[in-house]
């Protein structure tokens, strides 16, 4: 039975019924703070980042803030995230060009959204669909391309080629909730380092279970 088949319905009922309460753990009240809060969460904790962005909304509420901030000083108040040097141009450059370009409004097409310093297809889901609530697609994450290369929805490695692979499975009505089911078991059953296989409720479909449930690691 193929993935287009009996499993993957089966997969995506499991999933549904396992987390029907999922979704972006990022703190945010607008489309510029979900931007922002996704852009900080590259190879960060969604933990850490809204630690981070508690003080950061509070001192920065228009993307004027950010276009006319002094680089020093941004990148002092996101540097817990990570990679503080590269966030703090990308998100001071793209709020720049909201400001210049978009009449200070976060885009609402996942082209103009992609134009802009540090976003990519990732990060555009996740602000069109949990700002606007328009769904273009899978946002791709560690958690997502790890569980779906696991489960045998893709081969790739290339977070664009998962997200096709994914779109191409999956009935689009579900990619929303979809996207964040996949993180939650990421987090707390499929983990990287040693996934919880015999506690999995997907492990009899799983094609991986079989190699991780004895210990081996990704």
């Amino acid at each position: 039975m193929g993935w287009e088949g009996g499993r993957l319905s089966e997969i995506l009922s499991i999933l549904s019924k396992t987390y029907p309460d999922a979704k972006v753990a990022l703190n945010f009240t607008n489309p510029l703070e979900i931007l922002i809060a996704t852009m900080l969460s590259a190879q960060c904790t969604d933990e850490r980042v809204n630690k981070v962005t508690e003080a950061l909304f509070k001192k920065y509420r228009s993307p004027e803030d950010y276009a006319k901030s002094s680089l020093k000083e941004l990148e002092k108040d996101i540097r817990p995230t990570g990679f503080y040097k590269a966030k703090s141009k990308n998100i001071r450059d793209a709020c720049r060009i909201i400001v210049e370009k978009f009449n200070s409004q976060v885009p609402k097409t996942m082209a103009e959204l992609t134009s802009l310093p540090g976003v990519g297809r990732k990060t555009a889901n996740i602000v069109l669909s949990n700002a606007y609530g328009i769904i273009e697609g899978i946002a791709v994450d560690t958690h997502v391309a790890r569980v779906s290369r696991r489960l045998g929805l893709t081969e790739s490695n290339d977070p664009n080629k998962i997200e096709q692979d994914l779109m191409s499975k999956v009935p689009k009505s579900l990619w929303f909730p979809f996207t964040y089911q996949l993180i939650e078991h990421g987090r707390r059953v499929c983990n990287a380092r040693k996934p919880l296989c015999s506690q999995c409720n997907l492990n009899k479909l799983c094609p991986s279970a079989s190699i991780y449930g004895k210990g081996s690691q990704d």
